[in-house]
């Protein structure tokens, strides 16, 4: 035991980033088991959009949204989703794709959109740089931002 202690004292950073990491991967850990929805690739996330009962919610901001979506896609900014959520109740049943540029702020939006009481909350793989330049999916540019109404 004296001999772990001699080597946590002497190599201190190497210690203390080993703690990081064991931390972030039990984190990781924690996060991957609890979590209440799933995620889709795009390819197979088509015919779900095809669904009528399925909404897309685009969780980029504004101006990023504008320049490329997916059809009838619902521009709900994360950094504004949760003042949107009472606009989005309509939406409760229904299935909810969430979707970002890359992935990341999706699952966000996600884990606070299940937190909320939606039910069926898939996020889509990859986000919109894996829809237009992975699968070369079909977007909609339009010079109109529509925003779920408060």
């Amino acid at each position: 035991m004296d001999r772990y202690l001699e080597f946590i004292l002497n190599h201190y950073i190497l210690s203390l980033a080993m703690g990081i990491v064991v931390f972030l991967l039990i984190q990781e850990f924690f996060d991957t088991a609890f979590k209440r929805f799933d995620s889709i690739s795009p390819l197979l996330a088509v015919p779900k959009i095809d669904d009528e009962k399925t909404v897309v919610i685009d969780v980029r901001e504004a101006p990023d949204f504008i320049q490329g979506h997916i059809e009838n896609a619902v521009n709900a900014p994360l950094s504004k989703l949760a003042e949107q959520l009472p606009s989005l109740k309509k939406y409760q049943k229904n299935l909810l794709l969430v979707t970002c540029q890359t992935g990341t702020r999706a699952a966000a939006a996600a884990k606070l959109l299940t937190k909320s009481g939606f039910e069926n909350v898939v996020v889509l793989t990859g986000g919109m740089d894996a829809w237009q330049d992975e699968y070369k999916l079909p977007i909609k540019i339009t010079s109109k931002n529509k925003l779920a109404k408060s």
